[in-house]
């Protein structure tokens, strides 16, 4: 009997551009994080978090494939054109971060006391996780929004940069938790609710569209999706002026950096870090605002 249906495997899912940069990404994950588990190694929170990235990305793009090349994509109750476009961001995120810090706390040109062999175990990883990096990054270029396309609204400008606020303020609540001293006034205080609720408010509307559920909603959720983003851009300015001021200015805190303060314990240092991250994310939300008024939102691709 002939089957009226289509081909049961999506050979494209491997052999199209997209395909072959999620194999490579498959590849160098799976060698990146082989290399530091079998020779050259990690240790403190930096190294876990490097080896959290590799395995969770090195899983999720596995999954990826497997569902793309057996159509079980399709059985799945979430918009998979904006899944993929936001774990692709997020992993590009990641493996950048990991690909700067590993070399930069594990890695050494000199053999002693590691061992050379251990030393070279390690630059090769770096290598690998840099490989890494790129490899994601490629996919992002490949599938972003092109003028005049129909396509997820993860993939587009705004989209993408959904993931990159929810990223870099996870950054600026890492500097927090790390003795920013942020409960020291009730403005810093402040700060830090707004930090909170924006990145809340952000997760939430990347968990809608991934989920392709914006459809559902009484209200216009790409109007809404705007109007928060405006709001965010109020918020992180009154945060980009009294956090600054609260830190750094001599009535509050201390211009300069303490003499006394120890490296990788010092208030200031993660204050700075951010105040930063503040204006950073304040730019993002900016750019983000200014594209949000050229998308129309697709939840079903």
């Amino acid at each position: 009997m002939e089957s009226t249906g289509g081909p049961y495997l999506n050979t494209a899912a491997v052999t199209s551009p997209v395909g072959i940069a999620r194999l490579l990404q498959m590849t160098f994950g799976c060698t990146t994080f082989s290399l530091v588990a079998h020779q050259g190694g990690f240790s403190a929170a930096y190294g876990t978090f490097c080896m959290f990235v590799w395995t969770f990305c090195f899983a999720i793009t596995v999954f990826i494939i497997t569902c793309e090349f057996t159509h079980l994509h399709s059985c799945l109750s979430i918009s998979w054109g904006n899944f993929t476009a936001a774990f692709a961001m997020l992993a590009t995120l990641m493996s950048v971060t990991a690909a700067v810090i590993y070399p930069l706390y594990f890695v050494q040109l000199g053999c002693y006391p590691i061992g050379c062999e251990v030393r070279d175990f390690r630059i090769a990883a770096s290598v690998f996780a840099g490989l890494l990096f790129v490899a994601y990054a490629t996919e992002v270029f490949l599938t972003r929004a092109k003028p005049g396309q129909v396509t997820s609204y993860m993939a587009t400008v705004s989209g993408l940069l959904k993931i990159v606020q929810a990223f870099v303020a996870c950054i600026i609540f890492g500097a927090l938790v790390n003795d920013s001293q942020h409960g020291k006034y009730v403005a810093m205080q402040w700060c830090v609710a707004v930090y909170s609720f924006c990145f809340v408010v952000t997760v939430v509307v990347v968990a809608f569209s991934v989920t392709g559920k914006t459809a559902l909603l009484w209200f216009p959720f790409e109007r809404a999706v705007v109007i928060y983003t405006f709001g965010a851009v109020l918020l992180y300015v009154s945060a980009a002026v009294i956090w600054p001021v609260f830190c750094f200015d001599s009535k509050y805190g201390s211009p300069q950096r303490p003499g006394l303060c120890a490296k990788g314990r010092c208030p200031w240092d993660s204050q700075l870090v951010i105040a930063i991250f503040t204006y950073v994310n304040l730019l993002l939300y900016v750019v983000d605002l200014a594209y949000s008024q050229r998308i129309r939102f697709v939840s079903h691709l």
